[in-house]
């Protein structure tokens, strides 16, 4: 079989979305539409706010604990805050701790608060490494979109909540039924790679937005899967609110919170691809990963064990294995509090 791959110049807008239910799309006519409707959106909820009222947001963490900011409610977030403090606050600030709540730092902040920031030095970074996972799948979810030719259909499936201990991050996929048969090569996963770097080069911001269940289903009308989490997402508040991620022009449906920026990443791999067994009718394939941030660079003894080691499947049954593992790794040691991976 021919690679089913194209070369980004040659990636014109001819690529379908398959879903029976509704009209086929070109991926670039998919992409720019949740792209369109996310600012729409965003513009919307930004003139809830006609007037500007100011907030105040007292920082709790080291140093000057106490320290007050009277910032802008809804425009202002934590990465405005955490310039008033210092540059590093603002290059190593991966989330904020707002009134108990783990928050993105693009977020904006909607009342008076308390407020700290998070890194991945600090001593317990759980909520740190699981945000760090959770975007390096959504780039790789962003490459394998856009990674094949025209007349290959690429719908993402999910990207599973898998801790860092557990050696990969995820994304579940189902390509066009013509590739059941096609196994990635080293040379198909180092082209992926390349493309993931470019966006990590970039240094795009995650954004996050909160809408309407309404507003999701519309941008999501062509994935019967994303349909599918986000009835479950607004199930699960009165509100039937579904929070939304985006970088660049790519909008998924995914857990939150995320890192402030693609730039983050520093080493990145995406290294695997597993058939599973399910019981859908389609073919469902596990890409996996593997990355290190920029603030905790890895030697390339270290590093190239832990590409061999994020080859191997990732399994539901291994994430439960792993998460106590994870409780078992909070014992104060070097390696339990910082390289979990």
């Amino acid at each position: 079989m021919a690679a089913p791959w194209a070369a980004r110049g040659l990636r014109a807008a001819k690529r379908y979305i398959s879903t029976p239910a509704v009209s086929r799309l070109t991926s670039d006519e998919v992409v720019r539409m949740r792209n369109e409707l996310f600012t729409k959106e965003k513009e919307r909820q930004l003139s809830l706010h006609p007037r500007i009222e100011k907030i105040e947001v007292k920082y709790t963490g080291k140093p000057h604990p106490g320290t007050v900011f009277v910032m802008n409610k809804a425009l202002s977030t934590p990465y405005n805050c955490a310039m008033h403090l210092s540059e590093w606050h603002c290059k190593n600030s991966v989330l904020a701790f707002v009134d108990g709540e783990v928050w993105d730092m693009y977020r904006p902040l909607t009342k008076s608060c308390e407020i700290q920031f998070l890194t991945f030095k600090d001593e317990d970074p759980e909520e740190v490494n699981k945000a760090y996972w959770r975007s390096c799948a959504m780039i790789m979810g962003c490459v394998l979109k856009r990674a094949f030719k025209d007349e290959y259909s690429v719908n993402l499936v999910k990207a599973p909540e898998v801790p860092v201990i557990s050696g990969a991050f995820c994304y579940d996929v189902v390509l066009d039924n013509k590739l059941n048969d096609w196994k990635p090569t080293n040379d198909n996963f180092c082209s992926f790679t390349r493309d993931a770097k470019k966006l990590i080069y970039q240094d795009l911001p995650f954004e996050t937005l909160h809408v309407e269940a309404k507003v999701a289903r519309e941008m999501f009308q062509h994935n019967k899967y994303k349909m599918e989490m986000i009835e479950r997402k607004a199930a699960q508040n009165m509100e039937g609110i579904v929070p939304l991620h985006r970088f660049g022009d790519f909008v998924d449906v995914s857990e939150g919170p995320h890192i402030p920026r693609t730039s983050f990443c520093f080493q990145y791999e995406i290294t695997a691809a597993h058939n599973l067994q399910t019981d859908q009718s389609e073919l469902i394939r596990r890409f996996q990963g593997v990355s290190l941030p920029v603030h905790l660079k890895a030697h390339h003894t270290v590093w190239h064990k832990l590409l061999e080691r994020s080859k191997r499947l990732v399994t539901e049954e291994e994430y439960l294995e792993t998460a106590e593992q994870c409780l078992e790794a909070k014992d104060g040691t070097e390696e339990g509090k910082h390289v979990s991976v």
